[in-house]
């Protein structure tokens, strides 16, 4: 149903609350000097509203979306290129509450930046924030292509804030990664948009479920390379050698940023791809894709647990898991394609779940890298003794992504497992085996990590080179990310434990990815 008159604002509210919210950072950045001499004084010390005025701009696209779930809102906006149901309000509540988080992550860390580069930190995070938004809503090739783009381009930016050679390396190599992937993702599109003559995913879809075979190379090689090019922003084997570098290179909380938000976005887009675009499973080409997404998801845990195997920098490390845990969330778009009726609901679920644990060990890796001067799995040893609560933070984490009970990332992966188990396929039961078995691999260096939190301190000799240990008070990070510490732990052993209400609310976003 096509929206008219204010529904039509109304549909899109929570990304222009956000895109409104980075102009108004901005503006009241330039406009400060005319008031911040009145304030302080002279002399004083500049004090940036650019924090909370972020923070604001994130709630009012929360509550947004929150209306539009308790409303339970539908329709479509822009002649169908984009549209607003669950699935989409599920994406926004779950990339607005990331970028809050990691907002207050990166509170401290930005008040070394100096008024100015704030405001443009803040004001890059509400605008990928809000292209990502409309990203989960948008339903057309072109609409896709440039809030994609738009996204891209704030997140190029944002890796290269930290400064230093190595955030330099790893913003251009993250500029240069990001441009090949929209270069074979264009190419797929338009591979896409001549097999079927239209750019909407609904169009799409009806060419595709109709063809006879007359189209299946255009739609092979569209669609191959649309998976090419989203790759990229879900961490996924080929398109993943940016992530360990620019998860070193970048300041922790934009690869937080990235490791979360910017996953969930590309995994959005390519399920409203994969299966609006597809039919729901049911074109002429649905099994090479499924089984196409099943190697690639195979390929991509081998490959992210093996590469964190010998990492020694916990960001390293974390961006090596992301690749491995991309590929356990591909097993579940594999079991989509293939036709499995839980496999969006898994998806989604895993996601949610991942947004937590990740978000929550990041806080950690945060607090210890900005207070001991090094991001190494060294400056672990004994954090049960100088800071328990980070420890214990640290420890649940690590366990939900190992895949341990009773965390959330347990029941995420036996969800998942069970949703490619569900698609009927023999070769889906095989993906779910080399997922076990990775499982067991990322065991060994996930649970090294944690063994590290409580082994005693080895005895240092004067002189021997190492980086000073904080005191166990100095370890802990403000009180807001205390309280989101506490939080995200408390979400990774609720959901573990409790998991119906998100699982209920998965099922609800998912039911809307059929074809119309």
């Amino acid at each position: 149903m096509e929206l008219t008159g204010f529904a039509q604002i109304h549909a899109i509210g929570a990304p222009v609350s956000l895109f409104a919210g980075a102009g108004l950072v901005l503006l009241v950045q330039i406009a400060s000097p005319l008031w911040a001499p009145r304030l302080g004084g002279e002399g004083a010390p500049a004090r940036s509203p650019s924090f909370a005025l972020a923070l604001l701009a994130l709630a009012a696209a929360g509550a947004w979306s929150l209306w539009h779930e308790a409303t339970g809102s539908s329709g479509s906006v822009l002649s169908g290129a984009v549209v607003v149901d669950r699935f989409a309000v599920f994406f926004a509540l779950l990339i607005t509450a990331s970028a809050a988080a990691v907002c207050v992550m990166a509170r401290e860390w930005t008040r070394g930046l100096g008024e100015e580069l704030q405001a443009d930190f803040y004001a890059l995070l509400l605008a990928s924030a809000g292209a990502m938004v409309l990203l989960a809503q948008a339903n057309d090739l072109i609409a896709i292509f440039v809030v994609l783009e738009t996204t891209s381009i704030a997140q190029f930016v944002l890796v290269g804030f930290g400064g230093g050679g190595r955030s330099a390396e790893a913003g251009l190599k993250y500029v240069l990664s990001g441009a090949v992937a929209a270069a074979v993702l264009l190419y797929g599109f338009v591979f896409l948009f001549g097999a079927a003559g239209t750019t909407s995913l609904p169009g799409i879809a009806v060419v595709a479920s109709a063809d006879d075979g007359g189209l299946r190379l255009p739609l092979l090689l569209g669609l191959g390379l649309v998976l090419v090019g989203l790759g990229f922003k879900m961490a996924l084997v080929p398109s993943h050698g940016w992530v360990p570098d620019v998860y070193q290179g970048a300041p922790a909380p934009v690869a937080a940023f990235l490791s979360v938000a910017s996953k969930a976005a590309g995994f959005a887009v390519a399920l409203r791809i994969l299966y609006v675009g597809l039919g729901g499973g049911a074109s002429s080409i649905a099994d090479e894709i499924a089984l196409t997404v099943g190697v690639v998801a195979a390929v991509s845990m081998t490959a992210g647990n093996l590469g964190a195997f010998w990492q020694q920098d916990a960001r390293r490390l974390l961006g090596y898991s992301s690749v491995a845990q991309a590929g356990n969330i591909a097993i579940g778009v594999a079991a989509v394609v293939a036709g499995s009726s839980v496999g969006p609901s898994a998806v989604l679920f895993f996601l949610a779940t991942y947004a937590a644990t990740n978000l929550g060990l990041f806080f950690v890796v945060v607090a210890v890298g900005q207070r001991t001067g090094s991001y190494e799995l060294s400056q672990y040893q004994g954090l049960a003794r100088r800071s328990p609560l980070l420890a214990a933070v640290a420890g649940i984490c690590l366990l939900s992504l190992t895949g341990l009970p009773p965390t959330a990332g347990f029941l995420a992966k036996i969800y998942v497992f069970n949703a490619a188990v569900q698609g009927g396929e023999q070769w889906l039961v095989g993906l779910v085996a080399v997922g076990v078995l990775n499982t067991a691999v990322s065991a060994f260096y996930y649970l090294r990590w944690a063994r590290l939190l409580v082994k005693e301190e080895p005895a240092a000799a004067p002189g021997d080179g190492r980086p000073a240990r904080a005191a166990a008070a100095s370890l802990l990070p403000e009180t807001p990310a205390q309280l989101l510490l506490l939080a995200t732990a408390a979400a990774v052993l609720v959901l573990g434990v409790v998991p119906t209400p998100l699982i209920s609310a998965a099922r609800r976003a998912a039911e809307v990815l059929v074809a119309p």
